[in-house]
């Protein structure tokens, strides 16, 4: 299963640069260029017109690789992993009709926010009913580090499922600020679950997971600072959907508490920026929200915030590597 697992990586990798070669030239053709907010960090305005949609690179080369390797399982019976795919699919695909109404409108604002909700809160019931009529998920809630599960109803669990799912996606978006932030985020996430299965065999989880990794890691040539491309909207819900996507089919989603604690911490220091400028009309806690924008204002480059988030990223994987290792032991 190892040498599977490294086949991946490898083989995703490997699509990706391709894919990266082929369509960033393609889509500074088309003009499929990013707009940057006006209420934005004004020392971006220099990526205005850098291409968008950059996560059409790394999509490919996940599901062509997830099934390209799984295709005995497919064959057997085995859904998992097209459960994964589908459910990040298609969230990616309302990121990409965010993207394109971006384009099209030549500006910063793409679906409005009650029918972009609606349709990943549809994502999320419908991937959770697939998975628990086939019984990769059930009621019962796994708790890291007590090593115990506490039974739910049924109902109480999709909607806290459902919670779980659309407040990541979410919270995954808006982690992505900063060139290469969210894919050096992420890596250690997907390699956290590329372990996890690997621990505990799940081959078609792990065969996505190290998709996801090594089509990341490969991104990272167009996407680090300066930025070639950006994965949009297009690339960012797709990795929040394929996160969630993990933690799901491998029936833990509480571990997603520790291991996306940057993705938590952004989405927090954005909402409490908000609050706080509501409450005392005006004033803000940090320079700028999300918090990766308070540290650029602190005079900290983008390869320093993306090195240091991705750090905290790693130093997270391993605390929630600790509160999982001994979930099946005797």
């Amino acid at each position: 299963m190892i040498l599977t697992l490294v086949g991946a990586v490898l083989i995703a990798a490997v699509l990706a640069v391709v894919a990266g070669i082929i369509l960033i030239p393609v889509l500074r053709r088309l003009k499929a260029g990013q707009s940057i907010k006006e209420n934005g960090p004004v020392w971006h305005m220099h990526k205005q017109g850098t291409p968008t949609m950059g996560g059409l690179i790394f999509i490919p080369a996940v599901v062509l690789t997830t099934l390209g390797l799984c295709m005995k399982e497919l064959a057997a019976g085995e859904l998992a992993h097209v459960a994964m795919l589908v459910l990040a699919l298609i969230f990616g695909a309302i990121g990409f009709l965010d993207d394109f109404e971006k384009v099209k409108k030549k500006g910063n604002t793409g679906l409005t926010a009650l029918p972009k909700f609606l349709l990943q809160l549809a994502a999320a019931l419908a991937f959770l009913l697939v998975l628990r009529l086939e019984g990769y998920i059930t009621p019962n809630l796994y708790i890291p580090y007590f090593n115990v599960s506490v039974k739910l109803p049924e109902v109480v669990y999709f909607i806290l499922a459902a919670f779980i799912i659309v407040g990541t996606v979410n919270a995954v978006n808006i982690t992505d600020g900063v060139d290469g932030l969210l894919t050096g985020v992420t890596l250690p996430v997907a390699i956290f679950f590329v372990f996890a299965a690997a621990k505990w065999g799940l081959r078609v989880q792990g065969v996505f997971a190290a998709a996801l990794a090594g089509s990341l890691a490969a991104f990272l040539i167009f996407n680090f600072n300066p930025a070639k491309v950006f994965m949009g909207d297009t690339g960012s819900l797709f990795i929040g959907g394929a996160v969630c996507a993990m933690a799901f089919s491998m029936d833990m989603p509480l571990v997603l508490v520790p291991l996306g604690m940057v993705y938590i911490i952004e989405t927090l220091s954005d909402i409490i920026q908000v609050v706080y400028f509501k409450l005392s009309h005006g004033k803000r806690i940090f320079k700028m929200a999300p918090i990766h924008h308070h540290f650029e204002k602190c005079g900290w480059s983008e390869k320093k915030v993306f090195f240091v988030f991705t750090g905290a990223s790693i130093v997270f994987a391993v605390i929630a590597w600790l509160g999982v290792m001994f979930r099946y032991s005797a």
